[in-house]
C-alpha cells in the first residue's frame, strides 16, 4: 500500500516538472487519503465477499461431525439413551401407581372401619348404662315374683296397690328398654345356647329332651342384638 503510494507520488511530481503545473502537484497530494481510503475500502469489501462466501460454501463431507454417517449414529445413540429414559419414566409410572392404589385402598378401609366405630358408638354408647339399669329390671322382677298371687285380693289393699304398682315400674321399665333396642331374653324350654346363655346347673328331666333350658335363674338382654349378658339357665341332662 506504501509502495502504491510513492509510486502515485512520483509519477505526479514528474508531470509537474514536465508541464509546470504545480496545481497538479498540490491536488495529487491531496488526493492520496482519498486514495487509500478508498483502496482500503475496497479490500474490506472483498475481504467480506470472502468471508460470506466461506460462509455460504457447502461443508465439506469429510469433516469430523458432518458425515450422515455419523450423524446417524449419532441419533441412535441419542433414541437407545431416550428410549432407556422412557423405560425408566414408565417402571416409576407403575411404582407410583401401584403406591396411590394401595394408599387409596388403606384410606378406603380406615375409612370404612372408622364410619362402623362411629356407628357402632351411637348404637352401643348407653351400653354401660344399661347394664347398670338391668339390676333395677331384676330387683323388681324379684319383688313382684315374691309376692303371692293368694295374697293379692281386696282383704289386702295395701299389698295388692304395692304389687300393681311394681307392675307397672317394671312394664314401663321394659318398654324404655325396647325403645333403646334393649330386649330381655327368657330362653325357657328352649335349646341351651353357650352364645347366649350362661349354664349354672344341670337336672334331671325326663320330660323334656337333653339340653333343654328347664329354669331360667337371671333373664338374659341383648342390646342390638348384641349379648350384653347372658341368660343363667339350669339345664336338663
Amino acid at each position: 500500500m506504501a509502495s502504491k503510494q510513492v509510486k502515485y507520488l512520483h509519477t505526479a511530481r514528474l508531470i509537474t516538472l514536465l508541464t509546470g503545473n504545480r496545481n497538479l502537484w498540490k491536488n495529487s497530494w491531496a488526493a492520496v487519503p482519498r486514495l487509500f481510503s478508498s483502496e482500503k475500502s475496497a479490500e474490506q469489501q472483498q475481504q467480506q465477499q470472502s468471508q460470506q462466501q466461506s460462509e455460504n460454501s457447502p461443508a465439506d463431507p469429510g469433516t469430523v461431525g458432518n458425515n450422515p454417517a455419523d450423524q446417524i449414529k449419532k441419533l441412535a445413540q441419542d433414541l437407545e439413551v431416550l428410549g432407556k429414559e422412557v423405560e425408566s419414566l414408565k417402571e416409576q409410572n407403575i411404582q407410583l401407581l401401584d403406591k396411590y392404589r394401595r394408599s387409596l385402598a388403606e384410606s378406603e378401609n380406615l375409612r370404612s372401619r372408622l364410619s362402623k366405630q362411629i356407628a357402632d358408638a351411637k348404637l352401643f354408647g348407653i351400653q354401660g348404662f344399661c347394664k347398670e339399669l338391668l339390676d333395677v329390671a331384676d330387683i323388681l322382677g324379684h319383688a313382684t315374683n315374691s309376692v303371692p298371687q293368694e295374697e293379692l285380693t281386696d282383704k289386702n289393699p295395701h299389698l295388692k296397690s304395692l304389687y300393681e304398682g311394681l307392675s307397672m315400674t317394671q312394664a314401663s321399665l321394659f318398654q324404655v328398654f325396647k325403645r333403646h333396642g334393649l330386649e330381655t331374653m327368657n330362653p325357657l324350654k328352649e335349646k341351651f345356647d353357650p352364645n347366649l346363655h350362661e349354664a349354672l346347673f344341670q337336672k334331671e328331666d325326663s320330660s323334656v329332651d337333653p339340653n333343654t333350658i328347664i329354669e331360667v335363674t337371671k333373664l338374659g338382654y341383648k342390646l342390638h342384638n348384641r349379648v350384653i349378658r347372658p341368660a343363667l339357665v339350669g339345664v336338663s341332662k
